[in-house]
């Protein structure tokens, strides 16, 4: 195959037209064409090359691979680096590979990660251990190409023997391994660092980003559902006071300060989680759009999904050049960078419109094992009436990281109550594995009132996590996630005090929907609709509840366990005697 386009040298920077030779799958040779005013081309429009997410979990999108594959092709996106550790703490190795299976029945190149952190932590219940010996077992497929992050910070830091046994399997395979951070600097971040890891996607200010930036670490830049971080890497004003103190600045000519006030500094970008109303929308190719509007080259952007991330991870893609995979995105224009076609090996899977191929169905296993729940399951006990002070999470909108503050509760008859003109509500993390255990506590940020909400994607181990207004509903609402075998939910009272409950049905280990995107997100949007109309003002109320079990991102999470305080990394008590 061989046609003429105006492509995108992302060595050079330049755009150019060239006449492009296909051996197959792989890119024969790229010859350009010198004319200056050269228009005869075969596609009309700008040649990219294809777009790689180098850091996400698709079990977020609640999509199964092969499903999200048809949507992610129609935003340029030919490649991703998905991290299975959410499928994978329900399901194991097993999991991990049906995951692969499904994968592969699609044309986009999934590349994946072994879990390194299965479960997260020894806080919680997770329905699967990864053994040494699993991850080895991974190491050797094709398909995994790395050690995914490594969430336990405090383990690599005190040199856990499980943790540090890991780190040496990765690199004794010589796989990279991909960090998990947050707020990690100095003699810890360099610890961390030592260790092999040289990745990280949870930066949340600029300096952070640099200062692990110095530590060699590439960084990735998050734009995601629920987190997003590019605003505040990106920063123009900390652009700006970096390269005016930096050794740099004497080295920069005036006239091309600008230029370099253009540059990103940072390395990927990177969606993580991304759910299915969000992905409808857009991909790497809204984030490449939504950096270049911070004041980021967009020839810089793209390379951060392109160029970049194909290097670190020693992908054969990347660039449109001799010897390379034939996978490119055909655009209107670097402006608009509306994707008109998707090319993936060689072959066109996504034109004008449409999709140019169909789903594999998942298989769908139950995971729940729990007993039916009662409402003073759900009641946080006291021995005095009065008022008591205690701890409470406060989520903030977009952020995954919380907040530990604390507030005067009332209690009656031996049971703390919320407080809902303080929009301080109850939460609770249920085990489903079979145990039957679970933990109550208090969160700010939801401000809902007569109802409650709750899911299975409750990260990492995926318990079932719901808030709400009182015991009565979280019991509700918890039944009804359960009977279901999984899913998103909402069980509240309208105005005349008539009980109502909606869900979206999860059956793929309570995380996945064999249904199309547009089917699940349109349920989603729906259950969203009902939420916001209760008062929440959160944008992504159900993806950020979900991670206010994950026990590696600071300040304040909830187990099954317990209430944890992820910076002593240990349960402090609701109440503070």
């Amino acid at each position: 195959m061989e046609f003429t386009a105006y492509m995108l040298d992302v060595y050079t920077n330049f755009v150019y037209p060239a006449i492009i030779k296909l051996d197959e799958d792989i890119i024969e040779d790229v010859t350009p064409i010198v004319t200056d005013d050269y228009q005869d081309v075969d596609f009309e429009g700008i040649l990219l090359p294809g777009f790689i997410d180098s850091h996400i979990h698709i079990e977020s999108s609640m999509l199964t691979p092969s499903q999200f594959a048809k949507v992610a092709v129609s935003h340029g996106t030919t490649s991703v680096i998905a991290d299975p550790h959410e499928i994978a703490n329900v399901c194991g190795v097993d999991g991990v590979e049906l995951m692969i299976e499904n994968a592969n029945s699609s044309p986009l190149n999934f590349y994946f990660t072994a879990p390194s952190c299965v479960p997260a932590t020894g806080f919680e219940t997770s329905g699967a251990r990864l053994s040494n010996q699993e991850i080895e077992q991974l190491f050797i497929k094709d398909e995994v190409i790395g050690l995914g992050e490594m969430m336990n910070f405090p383990g690599v830091i005190n040199e856990d023997i499980d943790v540090i046994n890991k780190l040496d399997l990765a690199i004794s395979y010589q796989k990279p391994i991909d960090g998990h951070a947050p707020l990690l600097s100095g003699e810890e971040l360099e610890k961390y660092v030592s260790k092999g890891i040289y990745t990280d996607h949870e930066c949340s200010s600029f300096d952070e980003a640099i200062e692990k930036k110095k530590f060699g670490m590439k960084i990735m830049v998050r734009d995601g559902s629920s987190a997003k971080n590019m605003e505040a890497l990106f920063d123009y004003d900390d652009r700006m006071n970096f390269l005016e103190n930096s050794d740099l600045f004497d080295e920069i000519p005036f006239d091309e300060f600008e230029q370099a006030l253009e540059k990103p500094f940072f390395d990927f970008l990177v969606s993580d989680d991304k759910n299915p109303k969000d992905l409808l929308k857009g991909h790497l190719n809204e984030s490449i759009k939504k950096a270049a509007d911070i004041g980021i080259d967009v020839i810089e952007a793209i390379k951060m999904v392109t160029i970049n991330p194909a290097s670190y991870y020693e992908l054969n893609s990347g660039a449109i050049s001799n010897g390379k995979k034939a996978n490119f995105v055909l655009v209107d224009s670097l402006d608009s960078l509306n994707v008109k076609k998707t090319f993936i090996n060689g072959k066109i899977v996504y034109d004008e419109g449409e999709t140019l191929f169909d789903s594999v169905d998942f298989p769908i296993t139950n995971t729940f094992n729990l007993n039916p729940k009662n409402s003073e399951d759900f009641d946080i006990k006291y021995d005095k009436d009065g008022l008591v002070n205690v701890n409470v999470i406060k989520i903030n909108n977009d952020d995954i990281v919380s907040e530990k503050i604390n507030e005067d509760l009332k209690v009656e008859n031996n049971v703390i109550l919320p407080d809902l003109d303080k929009d301080i509500l109850k939460i609770s993390v249920v085990e489903r594995y079979g145990g039957n255990t679970m933990a109550n506590a208090f969160i700010k940020g939801f401000n809902i009132k007569n109802a409650a909400m709750g899911l299975s994607v409750s990260h990492d181990s995926h318990n079932i996590v719901v808030v709400g207004s009182s015991s009565e509903l979280l019991k509700d609402v918890t039944n009804l996630i359960a009977e279901t075998n999984g899913g998103i939910a909402i069980v509240y009272l309208d105005d005349e005090g008539n009980k109502k409950e909606e869900i979206l049905k999860l059956p793929i280990a309570g995380l996945m929907s064999n249904e199309e995107c547009e089917v699940v997100s349109e349920k989603l949007e729906s259950l969203q609709n009902v939420v916001k109309s209760l008062g929440c003002k959160l944008d992504s109320p159900f993806m950020s509840l979900s991670f206010m079990s994950l026990l590696v991102i600071p300040e304040l999470k909830l187990s099954n366990k317990g209430l944890f305080d992820v910076g002593s990394f240990s349960f402090i008590d609701v109440v503070n005697e």
